[in-house]
């Protein structure tokens, strides 16, 4: 889709996945395109990429760049195969290319499953829960080229595209202001029905707050008033400082909610305890297993942010469990 200004969106697959597609933008500039955003890397997705490009008159094989708004496999997977193609830079906010690395070494080791299946055991998952939680996990995306901070122009000759440090939905999430047509790519942090996943990975780490980043800088992106946001998935929407609002509250109602839970439950819980008993968009038992491991990284990160507000504390139990601080 032409959505103006030199911008192309092209809708790419995300295989059996019920957000159904990753928008991949296509910046037009006289030293040729700039793709934010890849695509989840499967041969379908590489197909719907590159006769997307072809459809606009665009070549995979001219491509400049690819600016990665965060490291997940729906936005990064197909960036390595982009640079193979086309010799593209690769681009990604340093504090996700850390975790990058990160991935990319304890699959090198091995030691991936094992990993997952111990985050899953702290996190109370039963042995079941456990072994289907680990299968069919994504391998890591490629290693970028060049690594982005806040305020970092991206190289878009005869165009002014500057990097918003998002943290949140990664530690590393970055929104693209495109400031000559004062526009705003805001990858997963802003969408316009559905809120973006917020967890911590592994569930039980207490030295981090995703939730508290990702709602500090929800605030930040309505300082930039009411312009239109592109985001990778759904559609496109005129005001997203009232959306970034809209979403601020949701989650601190969100918060309230778990907070009268653990009132109301005389027994401390566990994550997983605790995430089987909120609200998700289907009941627990019809999660699928990776949903279910979702659902209990969201979980966690409102946990971890009542507990940094010094409203619940955890035990020194394993698995690790929470209850209204005394």
């Amino acid at each position: 889709m032409d959505v103006g200004g030199g911008v192309w969106s092209v809708p790419v697959p995300i295989p059996g996945n019920p957000l159904g597609y990753t928008l991949v933008y296509a910046v037009e500039s006289p030293g040729g395109p700039v793709l934010i955003d890849a695509g989840w890397n499967h041969p379908d997705a590489w197909l719907a990429l590159t006769e997307g490009l072809a459809s606009v008159g665009m070549d995979v094989a001219d491509v400049r760049g690819v600016v990665v708004t965060h490291y997940h496999p729906d936005h990064s997977g197909l960036a390595g195969q982009v640079r193979e193609s086309s010799g593209a830079w690769i681009a990604m906010h340093e504090a996700d290319i850390a975790l990058v690395r990160l991935f990319r070494d304890v699959v090198k080791d091995g030691n991936h499953k094992n990993f997952q299946a111990d985050m899953l055991r702290r996190a109370g998952a039963d042995s079941h829960e456990v072994a289907e939680g680990v299968a069919n996990r994504p391998e890591p995306p490629a290693l970028p080229d060049l690594s982005l901070t806040d305020g970092d122009l991206i190289d878009l000759p005869g165009r002014r595209l500057r990097t918003i440090w998002t943290p949140g939905h990664s530690p590393g999430h970055i929104c693209l202001h495109l400031e000559d047509a004062d526009r705003l790519f805001t990858g997963d942090h802003v969408l316009p029905d559905i809120t973006p996943h917020i967890g911590i990975y592994p569930y039980d780490r207490n030295d981090i707050d995703p939730l508290s980043d990702f709602m500090t800088s929800l605030l930040r992106v309505t300082e930039l008033g009411p312009i239109e946001a592109l985001p990778a998935h759904e559609i496109r929407f005129p005001d997203v400082s009232a959306r970034a609002a809209e979403i601020h509250t949701h989650h601190e109602e969100k918060l309230q909610r778990l907070r009268t839970l653990l009132a109301e439950t005389p027994e401390p819980l566990t994550i997983w305890e605790v995430a089987a008993r909120m609200t998700w968009n289907r009941p627990w038992d019809q999660l699928p297993p990776m949903l279910r491991g979702m659902a209990a990284g969201e979980a966690a990160a409102h946990l971890r942010t009542l507990e940094a507000r010094d409203v619940i504390e955890r035990t020194a139990d394993e698995p690790v469990r929470f209850v209204i601080h005394s």
